[in-house]
């Protein structure tokens, strides 16, 4: 029997404790509301880890359990400690999947993987959001449709000042005419990235069946794979050289 895929889901956990109308829709955090979807699926190990938390719930040794990261911040972005994103960059660098939601965009560990300011437009009225499959093979889009439908969103639209994204999974639409790249997927070092758009607090989208099983597939595409050990600095040569 394969080991479990250890899945640690890291939220602020700041406006659901001041925002009576966030709390209603969170009770116990967005954290949880991901996780306990996680929870219910096979071979996945569960914990979560808050702002609060002593280095914010991401100790050396708890990212030394951890397979993949997901992360959802809005409010305190500049509260997390540097520290701990250098910690965190460093075991994305070196294998730890890596799946960043909604407002996560502006994220200091975010923003440092991917080197730009990942500012972008948004208006926040509950607008529909239409989120288009445009690479159907991809892992991240089993089992869905042609396009995911969510009722009410904040919109996000172009543009959105990322790297171009290795793959492109999603296309967000929004009836003010707005679109924007919804869900998209890097390589850093060995590591595996996934941005996903939706997942504004105000509103019980992770909630909705299909945006979890789409953060499922996503955690599962970014686990570590199986690849050889890399080796960098000095290298013996592997066959003999010629003098000189």
């Amino acid at each position: 029997m394969s080991n479990p895929l250890r899945v640690t889901v890291w939220n602020e956990f700041r406006h659901e404790k001041i925002d009576p109308k966030i709390a209603a829709v969170y009770p116990h955090g967005i954290h949880e509301a991901i996780a306990a979807y996680l929870r219910e699926q096979p071979g996945l190990a569960v914990r979560t880890a808050t702002l609060d938390e002593p280095e914010h719930g991401l100790t050396e040794e708890v990212l030394a359990d951890t397979d993949v990261l997901t992360w959802w911040g809005h409010m305190a972005h500049e509260k997390v400690d540097d520290a701990v994103v250098d910690r965190v960059q460093r075991r994305v660098l070196a294998g730890v999947g890596l799946v960043v939601l909604h407002s996560g965009h502006y994220s200091k560990i975010f923003k440092r993987l991917m080197g730009t300011t990942c500012n972008l437009k948004w208006r926040e009225a509950g607008e529909k959001s239409r989120l288009w499959v445009v690479e159907p093979g991809h892992p991240i889009a089993a089992g869905l449709g042609q396009y995911v439908e969510i009722e009410h969103e904040e919109m996000y639209g172009e543009r959105f000042d990322i790297p171009a994204p290795d793959t492109l999974v999603f296309v967000s639409w929004f009836p003010g005419g707005e679109v924007f790249r919804g869900g998209c997927c890097w390589n850093r070092g060995s590591g595996r990235i996934f941005y996903f758009q939706p997942g504004h607090e105000t509103y019980p989208t992770y909630y909705q069946p299909v945006v979890r099983q789409i953060i499922g597939n996503a955690v599962r595409w970014a686990a570590p794979t199986a690849g050889p050990r890399v080796v960098y600095g000095r290298s013996a040569p592997l066959e003999p050289l010629a003098a000189g």
